[in-house]
């Protein structure tokens, strides 16, 4: 590609994805006018696209779809991971098509203008996955102007400053605020989210939200749970007061190390009370920090909702959701933490349970229900033995 000093924006190019090097891929624009900066991922979901762009672990994401044909189904009020978008934008090989589903409310390109998100569409996709792959994610500009007028000097200097992901704690910014009771139930078709009437009788389940979907708290409630959920922030004795049967950790955004520098005593404590323990991909990270155990950046992570992951205990192989560019370190898990799954495409640790208490945690999303019900058992296996503590 030129340097950037010499780049010519093509005719008709409305939008751009410019690196920190100053190269630059064209394309045309749709959704919110504007620029943001953040780190370059793809994801091989063909479906979910709307559950992608909410999910608050995408906080200072662009995501490349290597599926071309996003935006195919529309947009709903139900399918959203929270009340707004986290991803900052995303890239689709086709232009956005008009939506032939029956439960469209809005078309995706509307959609993508009236939450603030940038798309560009009419990339080589695959290619993007190729760089990624090869060197690694990115930091990027995505940026979209109706009049192709783009300083791409500026741009790739605005993605060469940005300091990344590691070592950035964006749970502090995409968790809820209050305590709250969690007050949906299952999903039905022409009827949406019912009401959770979950009783006093049932197990108590207090989530930390450290960037949360809220299909997690749904499926807490279908196993058998009434939940509540408290601010990433949220204090021991905070998390005390509730009297919880058990504690769920959930997912998010950034590096876990940056966001354990407040969570990790928490999580210490809880274990130290031997409150049962249930995390979900961030979550899972900060278990393993909790009980010594290190993470690392990933070269590219993994991202989409056709990962096999493997069962260590019968070698059963779940096809799993995913969505973490970090992972826990195998090799420094302690004694009293024994590795669970592993991926199948890499090898890398998908989840631990610890041997000395009623703890343990997974990589994936089982709630994102890709298999599609592989991996329910995890949220009726925690539940199922919080009764256990409730009847006795």
């Amino acid at each position: 590609m030129a340097d950037a000093k010499t780049l010519i924006v093509p005719k008709g190019a409305t939008g751009v994805v410019v690196f920190a090097d100053g190269a630059a891929v064209f394309g045309r624009g749709f959704g919110a006018v504007g620029e943001a900066v953040g780190e370059l991922c793809f994801n091989t979901s063909i479906t979910g696209y709307q559950e992608i762009m909410t999910d608050p672990s995408y906080a200072g994401q662009i995501i490349n779809f290597t599926f071309p044909h996003i935006g195919n189904v529309g947009t709903n009020l139900d399918d959203v991971e929270a009340a707004s978008p986290h991803a900052l934008g995303c890239i689709a090989r086709q232009d956005v098509t008009a939506p032939s589903n029956f439960r469209n409310v809005e078309p995706f390109d509307q959609w993508m203008k009236e939450q603030g998100r940038i798309g560009l569409a009419g990339v080589d996709t695959r290619a993007l996955t190729r760089l990624i792959r090869e060197k690694g994610a990115p930091n990027v500009v995505i940026a979209y102007d109706p009049d192709g007028n783009f300083d791409i000097v500026a741009l790739a200097a605005k993605a060469a400053a940005w300091p990344g992901l590691e070592g950035m704690d964006l749970a502090i910014e995409v968790t809820g605020k209050e305590s709250r009771l969690w007050k949906d139930g299952v999903w039905t078709i022409g009827h949406g989210y019912g009401l959770n009437e979950a009783g006093e009788e049932r197990p108590h389940v207090v989530a930390i939200d450290y960037g949360a979907k809220n299909n997690i708290f749904r499926n807490l409630v279908q196993a058998g749970a009434r939940v509540t959920v408290l601010p990433a922030t949220a204090t021991f004795d905070q998390v005390k007061a509730l009297n919880p049967d058990g504690v769920f950790l959930s997912n998010g955004p950034g590096d876990p190390a940056a966001t354990g520098e407040y969570a990790v005593p928490v999580i210490s404590q809880v274990l130290a009370a031997d409150i049962p323990v249930f995390g979900i991909c961030l979550g899972h990270q900060l278990l393993g920090l909790a009980v010594g155990a290190k993470t690392i950046k990933m070269h590219q992570g993994h991202r989409g909702a056709n990962h096999p992951v493997k069962r260590l205990s019968d070698g059963l192989v779940e096809i799993t959701s995913m969505n973490h560019g970090f992972a826990v370190d195998v090799d420094t898990l302690p004694a009293n933490a024994r590795s669970t799954h592993i991926s199948l495409f890499d090898g890398s640790n998908c989840g631990i349970e610890l041997t000395d208490k009623n703890a343990f945690s997974v990589q994936y999303h089982p709630e994102a229900s890709p298999g599609p019900q592989d991996s329910f058992y995890l949220f009726k296996k925690f539940v199922d033995g919080l009764k256990g503590a409730v009847a006795a």
